[in-house]
């Protein structure tokens, strides 16, 4: 009865390793996401996934789009496809 215990317990560790190293961090990451586009507001300067660099121009609730303004004109994306504010960015601190 013992032996079966001691042979899932390997098991049992590594589903805790995997928990609190990639399942953790990867929740908190989408959860400060989600807090993030809740937040965002006209006027915000902000990066898209894809790395471009836009102004905030309008936000639709309804179907969760806003559009950017960029040097190239005016673009619709979703809320989701927004990666980052770009003063965070920029006041992020250096990694050495």
């Amino acid at each position: 009865m013992g032996e079966g215990i001691g042979s899932l317990l390997p098991f049992v560790l590594m589903f805790v390793v995997v928990y609190f190293f990639m399942i953790a961090p990867q929740m908190k990451r989408a959860k400060k996401e989600k807090k993030f586009a809740a937040n965002l507001k006209r006027g915000d300067k902000v990066i898209t996934r894809s790395g471009l660099h836009a102004k905030v121009l309008e936000l639709n609730e309804k179907d969760g789009s806003c559009i950017l303004e960029t040097l190239s004109g005016k673009l619709k994306f979703d809320k989701s496809a927004i990666s980052m504010e770009m003063s965070e960015k920029l006041n992020a601190p250096e990694k050495k």
